[in-house]
């Protein structure tokens, strides 16, 4: 496959370096480079959020009919005060 890449100077650096300590071709030295990279297993396990039991548990089926009923309330009762 033919393309354009674009290399920030510390990595073109790199890549010079490794033409010249190995005698090869730009493209050799990318390649061998980009190849080592990616094939080598990655030890990292994928982040998770640490969870934490709450206690109590909360039905949420009607949740939002409940948050209703709480605001519904709430403008009950500043009605009731006047604002």
């Amino acid at each position: 496959m033919r393309t354009t890449i674009t290399l920030d100077p510390d990595v073109e650096a790199l890549v010079a370096r490794a033409m010249r300590e190995r005698r090869v071709s730009f493209k050799t030295a990318v390649n061998d480079a980009l190849r080592r990279a990616l094939a080598q297993p990655r030890d990292e396990e994928p982040y998770q959020s640490p969870t934490y039991e709450l206690g109590a548990r909360v039905d949420l089926t009607k949740a939002t009919q409940l948050a209703g009923e709480l605001e519904d309330a709430e403008l009950i009762r500043k009605t009731g005060l006047g604002k």
